[in-house]
């Protein structure tokens, strides 16, 4: 009888701790791995020859927004597809638990906007046959999973079933009676197995205010005060146990020549009072404006200096956003933009043609006041596909600067004129962001900054940012050596296990569970870009798909072999870090 269910031959592994790669055979029993080291082939049940190749953790992706996806797609692509076998969800306080049932379709509206998730293959999947925290939870549970769930507690749906609906929630903070009713079920919550809560505090008037609820206002975790989230902290702290993920910005206008400003104190006093890390999110190169990276990563190291666990969640992948003005809503910053974008198609396309609205726009774009040159200035766009005919001929791949050029018109005319004539569905392609090798190489010198923050299962019509893991891989380390192999996958795996509290993956080592990656790091590939239509009700997303992976394995079952899927779902809720 064989001794492992499942031996990896031959491989090179990089067990994800940062120490150096080692020949070494592992044996796999029972999900977990089982040995490590100079093993017989007679003794493996399975054997994978992983000779000339490399075996690693799987990648852990702490900030993913895969709350509604988890009902239609068991693999959570595009993230399964680039090496990642285990998620968190309920970030930036964003989720479905708890809900009364009358607020189900609130719910979804919200996230339809704020994290531009398809309405309706939402209303298509989710049944909302749970109320309660623990309830969602037991829902997760029966659900067939191809990766590992890891669930924070959502701010948002907490603090507006204590308060009674959406609505009630932002006309004024929760009295004393409901604050109680919020931490009882923050409790029952952790109990029930989250590893702690998540929150984005975006203000209105904030820089990057660009998730906003469905009509266009902020979030119920936006307008919450400093107040409410200390008393979060210490309800974590007396958990021992958890972490904080948190997104903010400052509430001051924009100062084009500095960039988006962030309220770094705060994240401190919430790690002092709660004694539990705290996520902070995010760090990016944004090479436009390298001093906002520069001074984060300076707080960062103050901090930890200073005993204070508090992480940057790094925006390590390179890659544009893709759009037409159909969906567009990454504007929200900017009211004027925010009203003109909310609406149905037919409704935007009036708005966007509206004289007295492009005016406005237009006063708005030559102060210099709104920072939507943060994916890039607006003359750099480039009209990637025009549907119409006519127009495709003189205008598809020419930038919005040349368009304005050519037809001696203000950019946002150039921009808008020929959207609202193609009927909003001209796509438009901004440059690529963080191509900067010495700004990322700073930025992944720090210690205390995490690989990752895929959105993998949001703004899925905009970009792919799922495909991170394989493009640290490939750019960062086989390319530009910014980071060794050993350090790549610390980052992909190790730090985001210790810093969230995973507590039986994210390493190669006995005992822990067997989510594995193995691959042929030559090869390692992304694929162009695909507009794909396999969505539940026939919608469509973007997506990227890699090649390279020789195996991806969850809980020691092989989920995809050389890119194929087998249609195993040995992933699970991972109740407290942990699988049971």
């Amino acid at each position: 009888m064989a001794q492992f269910d499942t031996l990896i031959k031959g491989g090179t592994v990089v067990d994800g701790s940062g120490v150096p790669r080692y020949r070494a055979d592992v044996g796999i029993t029972d999900g977990k791995i089982a040995q490590i080291g100079r093993l017989k082939t007679s003794d493996g049940g399975r054997v994978l020859d992983a000779s000339g190749l490399i075996v690693a953790p799987g990648a852990i992706d702490l900030h993913t927004h895969y709350d509604a996806q988890i009902h239609w797609d068991p693999y959570l692509s595009i993230g399964s597809w680039h090496g990642v076998t285990s998620v968190t969800i309920g970030n930036c306080g964003f989720g479905f638990a708890p809900v009364h049932g009358k607020d189900a379709e609130r719910a979804m509206l919200s996230m339809s906007r704020n994290e531009a998730i398809p309405l309706a293959p939402m209303k298509e999947t989710m049944a909302f046959d749970w109320e309660t925290f623990p309830q969602w939870m037991d829902h997760i549970d029966t659900l067939p999973l191809g990766v590992n769930i890891s669930q924070l507690v959502p701010i948002t749906p907490l603090v507006a079933y204590a308060m009674g609906g959406y609505e009630e929630s932002k006309k004024r903070l929760p009295n004393d009676r409901e604050m109680q009713k919020v931490l009882q079920m923050f409790h029952e919550a952790m109990d029930a197995g989250a590893v702690g809560w998540g929150a984005q505090r975006l203000f209105p008037e904030g820089m990057a205010s660009v998730q906003r609820d469905y009509d266009g206002s902020p979030m119920i975790s936006d307008v919450l005060s400093d107040e409410f989230y200390l008393t979060m902290a210490k309800a974590l702290g007396e958990r021992n146990a958890g972490c904080i993920q948190y997104t903010q910005a400052s509430a001051s206008i924009h100062d084009p020549t500095k960039g988006p400003q962030y309220d770094f104190a705060f994240n401190v006093k919430l790690a002092e009072e709660s004694g539990q890390p705290v996520l902070f999110n995010a760090v990016a190169v944004n090479d436009q404006y390298p001093e906002v990276f520069q001074s984060q990563l300076k707080w960062l190291e103050e901090a930890n200096n200073k005993g204070i666990r508090v992480f940057g969640q790094g925006v390590t992948v390179r890659l544009p956003l893709e759009f037409t003005f159909e969906d567009w809503n990454l504007f929200d910053n900017s009211e004027v933009w925010r009203e003109a974008t909310l609406g149905t198609v037919e409704e935007r396309k009036a708005k966007l043609a509206n004289p007295d609205i492009r005016r406005a726009m237009k006063d708005e774009y030559d102060s210099g006041q709104v920072p939507i040159d943060l994916f890039g200035e607006i003359p750099t766009f480039i009209a990637k596909k025009v549907r119409r005919p006519d127009l495709e001929e003189k205008y598809e791949g020419l930038s919005v600067g040349q368009i304005a050029e050519m037809e001696n018109k203000h950019v946002l005319d150039a921009l808008l004129d020929l959207s609202v004539a193609d009927d909003l569905k001209t796509q438009w392609r901004t440059p690529v962001l963080n191509v900067s090798e010495e700004n990322s190489r700073k930025m992944m010198d720090s210690p205390y900054v995490m690989a990752g923050l895929s959105d993998g299962g949001a703004h899925m019509k905009f970009i792919t940012a799922g495909v991170w893991p394989t493009d640290l891989l490939t750019w960062m380390v086989r390319d530009t050596g910014i980071m060794t192999l050993e350090q790549g996958h610390y980052r992909l795996s190790g730090m985001p296990a210790w810093a969230a509290g995973f507590k039986d993956r994210g390493y190669i080592r006995e005992g822990q569970a067997a989510d594995l990656m193995v691959y042929d790091l030559d090869k390692l590939n992304i694929l162009p870009t695909e507009i794909v239509e396999d969505l539940p009700t026939g919608e469509w997303r973007r997506v990227q798909r890699s090649e390279g992976y020789r195996w991806m394995l969850v809980n020691g079952e092989v989920t995809f072999e050389d890119g194929v899927c087998t249609n195993a779902t040995p992933g699970g809720l991972l109740r407290h870090g942990a699988a049971r």
